[in-house]
């Protein structure tokens, strides 16, 4: 684990997204909020900020910080593709990139999980950091991308 007690607290944000492929049936079932087990985004959504909040006991070396803010939305891509978006923010010696990640990644497991029955070829294909902003480096944006969240 790295030393951050001499680091200053400043305010740190971090926004990630994950990519999410499924068939037709998939899609419109997701779509209409249809399913066996209830509606997949509200799911999902909890799963991602709860998982957020979980962030330093799923990644060994990750330090426990107080999150300020977790937010988790999904937005359509014309072809069908679902984005999994995330900001965190937080004032702290370490940045939130982390806990952004995992609450893209787990909001789209549980998009997967909730939608298993209708399509089990449901892909992740990506998850990464768009942008980070605070701390030492300060603002940091993925070429190309511009955040949603």
């Amino acid at each position: 684990m790295v030393d951050v007690t001499e680091k200053p607290e400043t305010v740190r944000s971090a926004r990630a997204r994950a990519t999410v492929r499924m068939n037709a049936d998939a899609r419109d079932a997701l779509q209409r909020g249809a399913g066996p087990k209830g509606d997949p985004f509200v799911t999902a959504q909890l799963a991602g900020i709860a998982a957020a909040k979980q962030t330093s006991t799923l990644i060994p070396l990750a330090h426990p910080i107080g999150l300020s803010a977790v937010h988790v939305e999904f937005r359509w891509d014309g072809d069908g593709t679902l984005h999994v978006n995330s900001h965190a923010r937080t004032v702290a010696r370490t940045g939130v990139e982390m806990e952004a990640m995992v609450a893209a990644t787990v909001a789209a497991l549980t998009i997967y999980d909730m939608c298993k029955a209708f399509d089990k070829s449901i892909a992740i294909e990506s998850a990464y950091l768009i942008e980070k902003t605070g701390g030492k480096s300060g603002k940091w944006r993925r070429d190309g991308e511009t955040p949603d969240v």
